[in-house]
Order: structure tokens, then sequence, then C-alpha cells
């Protein structure tokens, strides 16, 4: 038989058994759907917040921290200290040094009080490395050496419900208040600062660069408020973010601190994201693949079942002269129908359920906020949209083929090895 002889015999034989063959796909199309919606989501995700990463990390850029990791340096009693960047400078390649001192306090106005984190930075050099997002809503200038009680809020402490109920405004006479949980007794501390600034909205995360939920004071009045020449971390900018230029200066850093320090740069960081989510989704693909493992089994049952019934059919074909060859092709053939009207309406199904969890993790506030058709956002302001790569799309229709001709093989191969004789006897 010809392969379009085959092909429409195979179709005809699945017209025939149309409740049986509907069951059958209907396996395949759930394992295909539940491996799309969830790797859709996963990438989606993944994408959103390597965005945001790269908003709130300068890819030029090292943080410096003591100890073992970002906050990590108290158990090794090692502290950096803000006149630390002077030394920093002056290493080849680095171009700007900055130092964070960062405290959790509150800002008080005739609105209320909210918490925030508070830091101290050196507004020149932090408008320097952060020139793409420490920039002001209405575009006013931010002070490069501003006054002392001068400070710069993030967008969601200004307006923290996101509606235009502003907390606080740019030109607006503002209370910082911090416990100082150092002295005896303990007491907070406070002082009055005017808001010079509110910062155009940046979403996502951030370590050390701008973030929507901070307020920025002068680092010599941090100093002085806090009562500390420590400084939690230190963002060092580099010429160029090529891999060796990261690398080496990376290396010089931790030598000058006797070692006692961590060097993370915003590439490391992305990787690693990139890396977890790579495990997840082949966990999540995992799961979802054991369901079309069971729809695997469930055409192998149907095609055992479909030879019990077609026996004597197969019996006249074979009488008629037709190869086991072609018998072993044509069951092969309704198995692969099967398998790939599955992966493709498993994909529309998937991609449409994609959606649907967005839309009702949105409307049931589990913490996205609905931007547009397909999109939502998390209460950081990230933005999600389910992705379906050509990598998944292909891969999804493959793989329900696959699973589809592999689990029909015995059934198949029983067919062809039929003796014309035996068959056309079967009752």
């Amino acid at each position: 038989m010809k392969p379009n002889d085959i092909f429409a015999y195979a179709f005809s034989a699945i017209k025939l058994r149309k409740l049986r063959a509907g069951l059958t796909t209907l396996g395949v199309v759930i394992g295909i759907a539940a491996i799309v919606a969830l790797l859709s989501i996963t990438q989606g995700l993944q994408i959103a917040i390597a965005s945001q990463l790269q908003k709130g990390f300068a890819t030029d850029t090292l943080i410096v921290s003591a100890g073992g990791g970002l906050g990590g340096g108290a158990d090794s009693g090692f502290s950096l200290l803000v006149n630390d960047t002077q030394t920093i400078s002056q290493i080849e390649n680095v171009t700007a040094a900055l130092a964070i001192i960062q405290r959790i306090g509150y800002i008080k106005t005739a609105n209320g009080t909210r918490r925030a984190t508070i830091l101290g930075v050196d507004f020149a050099a932090y408008k320097e490395i952060y020139s793409s997002t420490f920039i002001a809503e209405d575009g006013a200038d931010i002070p490069s050496n501003p006054e002392s009680n001068a400070l710069v809020v993030g967008k969601r402490i200004s307006d923290p419900w996101g509606n235009g109920t502003m907390f606080c405004r740019a030109g607006d006479t503002v209370e910082i208040l911090w416990a100082n949980t150092t002295a005896r007794p303990l007491r907070n501390e406070s002082y009055t600062g005017n808001v010079v600034a509110v910062l155009q909205e940046v979403g996502g995360f951030s370590v050390g660069g701008p973030s929507d939920n901070s307020i920025y004071i002068p680092i010599s009045k941090a100093q002085g408020f806090f009562g500390t020449e420590k400084c939690e971390m230190i963002i060092v900018k580099l010429k160029s973010d090529d891999k060796a230029t990261i690398e080496s200066t990376a290396k010089t850093i931790r030598n000058l601190f006797g070692r006692q320090v961590t060097v993370t740069s915003s590439t490391a960081v992305l990787n690693i994201i990139s890396s977890v989510f790579s495990t997840i989704e082949l966990f999540l693909a995992g799961i979802a693949a054991i369901s079309l493992l069971v729809a695997g089994i469930g055409i192998m049952n149907i095609m055992i079942v479909s030879l019990m019934e077609r026996t004597r059919e197969i019996g006249i074909l074979k009488a008629l002269g037709m190869k086991n060859h072609t018998v072993l092709l044509i069951f092969l053939t309704e198995a692969a129908i099967i398998g790939l009207m599955g992966a493709l309406i498993g994909v529309g199904t998937g991609w449409a359920l994609a959606e649907l969890v967005v839309r009702i993790f949105s409307a049931n506030g589990g913490g996205f906020g609905v931007r547009q058709s397909g999109q939502a956002a998390l209460a950081g302001g990230i933005a999600i949209t389910p992705v379906l790569t050509p990598t998944v799309l292909l891969g999804a229709i493959a793989f329900g083929l696959l699973v589809s001709v592999v689990f029909a093989l015995y059934p198949a191969w029983r067919a062809s090895r039929l003796k014309p004789v035996e068959a056309l006897r079967y009752e």
C-alpha cells in the first residue's frame, strides 16, 4: 500500500470508533496541556524576573559585602567601612565605588506612618551608576550635592496603593524614624526631612539599586543619624561588563580584604536565577509527563482492544496479500494520528489554561494585579505573561507523538504477526 492509502485506511478506522478514539485522544490532550501550561507560566515568570533584575542591577557593577554574602558579615566579625570606597576606587578597571548604609525605619507624614528601607548613599555616585533608574518621575533633576535633610522616596512610598492616593509628594516635609537598638536604654531616633524627588517606578527586585519601596538620604546624614561608619555593601562600577574584567576585579577586591568579603556580579545572579528556573521547569515537566504516560497506557489498551475486534479484518487483509510491515504501519499510523491530534489540541488548551491561571490569580488577589490582556503584575510590579517558546511547542508535539507511537508498538507488532488462517477463524 502507498503511504497515503495507509493514512486513509488508518484515519477511517479511527472515524469508525469515534468515541473510543476521542477518549484516548483526551488522555494525550490532558498530558500535553499540563506540560504546556506549567512551562509557559514558568518561562513567563523567569523572563519577567530576569527583566526586573536587569533593571535593579547594572551589568557593569559588582556588589561587595562583608562575610559570606549580601548582609552576611555579622558572623565573621568583619565589617565594611564607608571609607573603604577610597581604596576600591584605586583598583584598575574601577570607575566609581559607592558605599550604602541600610536600615529599616519609618516615614511619617500627615497621612500616617509607613515602614520603609532607608538607604544612605552618595547621590552623585548613585546617579552615575544607576543613571537609568535613579530618575525623578516628574523629570526634575535630583541634586548631586543635596542638603543634609533632603531625601528621595520610591514610587511605592509616595503612592503605596497605586491609585493616585498620595502618601507624600515632592516638596513635602516628613519625619524619618529609626529604632536605635544599640543604645541603652533603647530609643527612637528621628529627624525632619524634605522630599526633593519621587523616583519613577522601577518595579521588580533590586540589591543596592533603586527600589520603589525605599527612601534615600545623603550618606553623611546616614552616618550621623545611624551613628556608624560601617556600611552594608559597596557598589563598584567597572569600565566594562565583559567577563574577564568582572572576574579579575572581583579577585582583586577579595584579595584586598583578605578574602573576608563576597563579591557578587549581576550576571552571576542572573545565571543563578536561570539555573533555578531550569530545574523548576524540569521538575514540573516531569510531573506533567506522568499524566501523558497514563495516556500512553490508554493508547496501548485501546490498540489491543482494537486488535481483538479487528482480528478477522486483519486476517482477510493478509489473505489478500497485505504484508506484515503494512499492518504494522497501519496500527502505528492510527496511534500517530491520535497522538498528533491530542498534542495539537493539548498545546492550544495548555496555552488557554496558562492565560486562565493568570486571570484567576489576578481576580482572587493571589499576588497578581491585572495590567492588560494576558498579563499580570506581582505586588512588586512584575508583569507576568505566559510564554510559549518554539522549544516547548515543538517538544510538546514531539513528546505526544513519541508516547503514542511507543505505546502502540506492542499491539501493532502483535497485529502484524497474526497468521491469516488463525485470524479468519477468530470469532
